[in-house]
């Protein structure tokens, strides 16, 4: 049942216009195929860019400094019992670039405004979660970053050279998932983009203040404008091209001792 039982070789009923709907078919692969439209070419294309691959800088003070290329990791869960069953265990994941494909394969490039996600599949070093650290104040290449030292957040030249920003949350300006403060990548550096590192024990920060920051150790980082802290959204994950991702706002959650909670923990990850 339902089988055809002609072709359009056989002439019966609309034969012409079969035929001449198999060819536009082919037509039109055939066109889509010269522009680089087919699925399986946007798939290549777009991760020859995005995941093209990076090399962290090695450190030998076990601070981060000025110039370095890091990756900024959310460390997994140390308590995995306390999820509910709508929320996974939080694996350890990655600050990441998230591009449209369309706009990718249109610039050719990451370019422009761009949303931001923590990826918990892609976690080696590629050019959408590798991110430079940059001084606002005339600190020099190299020098060590200090906690509470003003800085920016910056993609690399392969990731678009665009800026980790954040704003006052209001109706036009919130995250599409969690209504939390919107964080975006954006070309060009402002006061929006200015960030600072703090301790991740509430009672050691004023010790800590002007001491180098640690590599590879937890630590909060804190939008310099609006006093939020960088924080994975561990109950709601965005669609991208590489599969669904943590979303990501600047939101400070505290716990009963006023101590931020693990999503406002990060890592800047070395080479090391």
């Amino acid at each position: 049942m339902g089988t055809r039982t002609y072709n359009p070789s056989v002439r019966v009923g609309n034969w012409n216009e079969d035929i001449q709907l198999e060819e536009d078919t082919v037509k039109d692969f055939l066109e889509k195929r010269e522009r680089g439209e087919l699925l399986i070419q946007k798939s290549a294309d777009f991760a020859a860019i995005v995941l093209k691959e990076a090399r962290l800088s090695v450190v030998n003070d076990a601070s981060v400094h000025i110039g370095d290329t890091v990756q900024l990791v959310n460390p997994m869960a140390k308590d995995r019992t306390k999820y509910f069953a709508n929320i996974d265990p939080r694996d350890e994941s990655c600050l990441s670039v998230n591009i449209s494909a369309s706009k990718l394969l249109e610039e050719r490039k990451i370019a422009g405004t761009c949303q931001i996600s923590s990826s918990v599949q892609h976690i080696l070093p590629v050019a959408r979660n590798t991110f430079i650290i940059e001084s606002v104040d005339g600190a020099p290449l190299q020098s060590q970053l200090h906690f509470n030292q003003a800085f920016c957040i910056r993609t690399t030249q392969d990731g678009g050279n665009l800026y980790l920003s954040s704003d006052t949350l209001s109706i036009q300006r919130q995250a599409k998932k969690s209504r939390h403060q919107e964080v975006l990548l954006v070309p060009e550096r402002s006061y929006l983009c200015q960030w600072h590192v703090i301790s991740l024990n509430p009672q050691l920060r004023m010790e800590m203040e002007g001491r180098p920051v640690p590599a590879n150790e937890r630590v909060i980082i804190v939008h310099s404008k609006t006093g939020q802290a960088l924080c994975i959204e561990e109950a709601h994950k965005v669609k991208t091209m590489l599969g669904f991702e943590y979303e990501v706002t600047a939101t400070t959650s505290l716990d009963s001792h006023k101590a931020e909670k693990e999503c406002n923990h990060w890592i800047f990850k070395s080479g090391n």
